[in-house]
């Protein structure tokens, strides 16, 4: 696993020299191996192997905690002698099971190895598509999202983690795909009211709608007063 994510994060592909911006792009990793199913069964041998080795571990407990009570119900009718060997043999016990449990669990231990051994074929997969992607799209650098390498934001309109997906053919149809196109409406734009007894500046009242009578308007008059 860590072996891609480096890989996936360091891509870097030719590109022409004298190119003005080079593009870039990332991945999730871990989504798309999620999607593979030879992901999938090299986890399920993971799974047999690992349920294996701690039923052995678990066994072994048992009989160190057979040990720990034998001793302790006959510690009183033991010689100083008999006492320090079955001591002896309960510290090997313990010192053998943690041995044993490095050897399965620890680090780079059989499970790191299997894990490496069976990820393998479906990481060189997913580098392999990668690098496809990388020159179809023309990418200089490909991410990888779920690497070492700590991501604060990703612009989805960066994202190629699909169009990896289509080169291992586990593409879904509903991604990378055109919108459907809507239907088109037309708004007819909204009429003015006309009031009937307005006037215009000219002193001519603006045309009622149709089917209104319009009402004739007052003009001022004004009126001399007579001495």
């Amino acid at each position: 696993m860590k072996n891609i994510r480096g890989l996936l994060a360091l891509l870097l592909l030719t590109v022409a020299s004298g190119a003005q911006a080079q593009k870039f792009g990332w991945v999730d990793s871990e989504f798309i191996m999620a999607k593979m199913p030879e992901y999938a069964k090299a986890q399920v041998e993971l799974n047999t192997f690992s349920d294996t080795w701690q039923k052995e571990i678990e066994a072994q407990k048992k009989d160190l905690e057979k040990l720990y009570r034998n001793y302790a119900a006959e510690e009183v009718v033991l010689t100083e002698p008999m006492k320090k060997k079955r001591q002896d043999e309960i510290l090997q016990k313990e010192q053998d099971i943690k041995a044993y449990q490095n050897k399965q669990f620890g680090y780079e231990g059989q499970l790191f190895k299997k894990r490496q051994e069976l990820n393998k074929p479906v990481q060189d997969k997913v580098f392999e598509a990668c690098e496809k992607v990388a020159k179809k799209k023309q990418l200089a650098v490909i991410f990888d999202k779920s690497g070492d390498l700590t991501m604060l934001y990703t612009n989805p309109a960066h994202d190629y983690t699909e169009f990896v997906l289509e080169e291992l053919g586990l593409g879904a149809e509903d991604r990378n795909q055109p919108g459907p196109k809507g239907v088109v409406k037309t708004v007819a734009p909204p009429k003015t009211p006309v009031d009937a007894n307005f006037e215009t500046d000219s002193g001519t009242p603006e045309p009622a709608p149709a089917g209104k009578p319009v009402r004739p308007t007052k003009k001022n008059s004004t009126k001399k007063s007579l001495k």
